[in-house]
Order: structure tokens, then sequence, then C-alpha cells
């Protein structure tokens, strides 16, 4: 479903500011793997996320997603193809629309451009059914403008409406580290619930490593722009913090007492 084949990315090349954000990035999902990513502060986590989105384009390297070469297509084009929830509640949504707009904005995402304008009663209607799965009243406030919901209503509004057209890529980028606890929790579960649904696959950056290793089926951790740590199945299972913190001091070849605050 998503191929990344040897992708590099070098930052300020050739200035006293060069950085080399991805090198030689390689990473395959199936079609309804969940991978969460972590690791520490410019480890490379935001732009792999930015290589797969369209937002970047690599030096090197390729971007396929469900068979398709998207390496030189700009996000706009996509989209079709792409969910995705920022840390920003803010971000993903239109604060000046209503809730409605905001929708029907979205709908149109992998559907033909018409010149026909507005909501139809089915489409209200299918509205309505999506927003009841959230649980929080939002079907009845379809005229309300977005930027007047709380943080954790806007980003249940925006994980919906990244993934009601179930695309082919579904891209967290620390959808909840913005959020109070019980709201983290709430859109936590709300992930949970919605990508077992739709069967969706998912590429999720968090820097609570609890949650990594309790959502989806693979994790990587990734190091200066490389991915140095890739875990499935029972192995993650049974994965504990400690364990991972471990894991990441004898990949490094150092023991550091800061290694939980690099990865939190």
């Amino acid at each position: 479903m998503l191929h990344l084949k040897q992708i590099n990315k070098i930052f300020n090349e050739g200035t006293p500011d060069e950085k080399i954000a991805l090198n030689s990035i390689n990473l395959s999902l199936k079609p309804g793997d969940f991978v969460t990513i972590i690791g520490s502060n410019g480890a490379g986590k935001s732009t792999l996320m930015n290589m797969t989105s369209g937002v970047l384009t690599p030096d090197v390297g390729s971007v396929v997603i469900d068979g398709n070469d998207v390496t030189n297509l700009p996000e706009y084009k996509r989209s079709k193809y792409i969910g995705r929830v920022f840390q920003d509640p803010m971000a993903g949504t239109a604060p000046t629309m209503t809730i409605e707009e905001n929708l029907a904005m979205a709908y149109s995402r992998n559907r033909k451009r018409t010149l026909r304008f507005g909501v139809t009663k089915k489409k209200r209607d299918f509205f309505k059914e999506v927003l009841e799965s959230l649980s929080l009243g939002l079907e009845d406030r379809l005229n309300a403008k977005v930027g007047l919901l709380s943080g954790g209503e806007r980003q249940a509004l925006s994980l919906l409406m990244a993934t009601f057209t179930e695309p082919k890529i579904l891209l967290l980028d620390e959808h909840t580290a913005a959020l109070d606890p019980s709201r983290a929790e709430l859109i936590t579960n709300l992930t949970k619930e919605i990508v077992e649904k739709y069967q969706l696959t998912t590429l999720m950056v968090t820097h609570n490593m609890q949650q990594a290793l309790d959502l989806g089926n693979r994790l990587i951790m990734m190091d200066k722009g490389q991915i140095i740590l890739e875990v499935d199945g029972d192995e993650k299972k049974n994965l504990t913090i400690e364990a991972l913190l471990q894991e990441f001091q004898r990949i490094r070849g150092e023991k550091m007492a800061s290694d939980r605050a690099l990865l939190s």
C-alpha cells in the first residue's frame, strides 16, 4: 500500500547548517498496517510524514501509494490518497466555516469536482450518522462554527474528516499531544476504533511511548534520520517501555540517563 524506497533528504546542503533529515529510508506498509513511530526531536519523524504527504519531495528515492508512483506529485494532488491529522487542533479544519461545511469539503476530497453547490438531504443525513459515532453531540450542531468547538471536539472532527472517505493512507502527526489527558484518551480510543473499522493503513508519530506500544501492529524507532529499530507482532505486544529504552541504548552504543527524555 505504501512503499518508501531509498529516501534521502538533506536540508541546507553545502552550508554550515547542513542537516541529513532522512538517510536511506526504506519502509513498506501492507494494507491495514498501523505503524507507530517514535524517536527523539530531530530524528526525522516529521520529515518522513511530510515526504509521504507531498509537503516535501526526496532528493533521492521514490514514494509509491497503492501502486502509484507519487514521488513528484505535490501535496494537493496526493490528497485523494491521504488523510492527515496534525498536532494542532486548529489545523485541518476551517474555523470560520460550519461543521457541515467542513465535512462537505472533506467529503469532496477524493471525488470528482462539479459545479453543483450545497449539501443534499442524503449527504446531511450521512454527516449526522458519522458524527454520531463520535458520541460528542456534534450531529446536533451542524451549523456551529468550527472555531467555537473545544480542542478535543475539533481534533475529533479532524480525525473524522481525515478518515470517513477511507483514504489509502492515514497520517497521524502527534495528534493527541496538544490535548489534556482526558481528551487525549478520547481521541486515542476514537483512533483505534476508526482505524480498525475501516482497516486503514496508518502511520502515527507519537512522543508517548505507551501509546506507541498500545496502538498498531508495528513500531519503528528513528534516530538521526534513520530507522534504527522495527518490531511487530507478538514482539511488539510483549514490549515494555523499559525494554524499548534498553534497546535504544544498545543500538546507540551508549547508556544515557536522559534516554527517556529523548524519546518523550
